[in-house]
């Protein structure tokens, strides 16, 4: 039994992170309707940011803050020049492709500007762990928990009880009807991809204690997060929390009890929860079914 809490704690704790990526993942499908494949690469360059800020100085906590606030101009600038001369279009694939491109060219500017040799990222806090009954947990991942907790709050105050969160919601949900009644729709989808960019930068600086900073790092962590978005539902918030957490546990559990996948082959889980859901529930568990007519 102390095993089995070991390792759903531990798959909290990592699902957290899957479900912060999954949450930039989807605030882009619901702004833009599309899947940002450099959404890795974009929270790994802020990473950069991050430590390049604390090694000039800053305060970790304060540099970690700083390099959202780089992202949320990264991802709005993007959104600006990038994505929104296409954003008319009735085909995605050239957003597609933009974002595939884009995506190789940040891993590759990393790599050139810091090179490419993993850096030690410091933890927001350390020392000895926490023992909590028969699990222990690491200073870091209780910040990583709770920093996700944080967010997901602010994001349901945003888009429930503020004016700017509303109009997101309806810029996303009928960009059309949202400007006949004077919601500036181009400036809240910029906002939208802004937001994605500094949740991601977030998640990816509280991952880089335990994964190493370098231009890779967040490579099988964006395949969990399209994962946990797919298994929540691509246009919910909370299915892509729900799924984040729900995937922790299950690679962990399937890692340690499964003899035939163990620790390397846990990315499968990842795969098979995909294609199930995409065969059974391709809305995913919270996501909003659509209604065509014939």
């Amino acid at each position: 039994m102390q095993v089995f809490l070991q390792q759903v704690v531990d798959g909290l704790t990592w699902g957290a992170l899957y479900a912060a990526f999954a949450l930039s993942i989807v605030l882009v499908y619901r702004a833009s309707g599309i899947v940002n494949f450099a959404q890795g690469e974009m929270a790994m360059f802020s990473a950069f940011f991050a430590w390049q800020f604390h090694q000039w100085g800053a305060p970790l906590a304060l540099a970690i803050l700083g390099a959202m606030a780089v992202a949320f101009l990264g991802g709005a600038l993007t959104e600006r020049v990038l994505i929104r001369p296409l954003a008319g279009s009735p085909n995605h694939m050239p957003l597609v492709i933009i974002t595939l491109g884009l995506m190789l060219v940040l891993n590759s500017a990393a790599g050139w500007i810091w090179g490419v040799q993993s850096r030690e990222f410091p933890a927001v806090l350390s020392g000895p762990v926490l023992e909590l009954g028969p699990v222990v947990l690491s200073r870091q991942s209780v910040v990583i928990l709770g920093a996700v907790v944080v967010v997901a709050a602010l994001l349901f105050v945003l888009f429930q009880r503020t004016k700017v969160g509303l109009a997101m919601r309806a810029a996303a949900g009928n960009p059309d009807s949202a400007k006949l009644i004077g919601v500036p729709v181009g400036r809240m989808l910029t906002i939208g991809w802004g937001l994605a960019a500094a949740i991601g930068a977030l998640a990816a600086s509280l991952a880089a204690p335990h994964l190493f900073l370098q231009p890779n790092m967040l490579v099988a962590s964006l395949i969990y997060a399209f994962a946990a978005a797919v298994l929540g539902g691509l246009d919910s918030p909370v299915g892509a929390i729900v799924g984040g957490l729900c995937l922790g546990v299950a690679e962990n559990l399937a890692g340690t009890y499964v003899s035939w996948i163990g620790h390397d082959f846990k990315q499968a889980v990842a795969l098979v929860l995909i294609l199930g859901v995409l065969l059974l529930k391709p809305e995913g568990l919270l996501g909003v079914k659509k209604v065509a007519r014939v």
